[in-house]
């Protein structure tokens, strides 16, 4: 099972490798979201409790350098494959992890989210 999860985890570093074009300004790449976020990945796989401290120092980390409008959108992008191909993640639970790590967002994360249409640059607060 481990094994089986580590393959899908570094299948999806590799693919956001290749598809993570510069779009616009964006400095942020997939790759470096997707380290940033690392530690949250055994806690949104569980039933929630309390979020690990190393997990809430990336949520905030992310938060504060995607700093314009096309880094909030390439993350949204980058975490939303993530959530659809990695099934066995709880959704409940991700969708409260910004306000469980203190950052307020106006939208909730869901594998569903249009990163295009709800994803600007707004007065977030980390």
């Amino acid at each position: 099972m481990a094994s089986s999860l580590l393959v899908k985890i570094t299948f999806l570093i590799v693919l956001c490798m290749v598809l993570s074009i510069p779009k616009g300004e964006a400095i942020l790449s997939c790759p470096q979201v997707l380290y940033t976020v690392s530690p949250c990945l055994g806690y949104l796989m569980g039933h929630g409790g309390d979020v690990p401290a190393l997990c809430c120092d990336g949520v905030r980390f992310l938060n504060n350098q995607a700093c314009n409008t096309p880094d909030r959108q390439e993350a949204c992008k980058c975490l939303q494959t993530v959530v659809q191909n990695l099934p066995i993640l709880n959704l409940t639970t991700l969708a409260a992890l910004p306000t469980n790590c203190g950052v307020d967002l106006p939208f909730k994360i869901t594998p569903s989210i249009d990163c295009n249409k709800y994803v600007h640059l707004l007065s977030y607060s980390a």
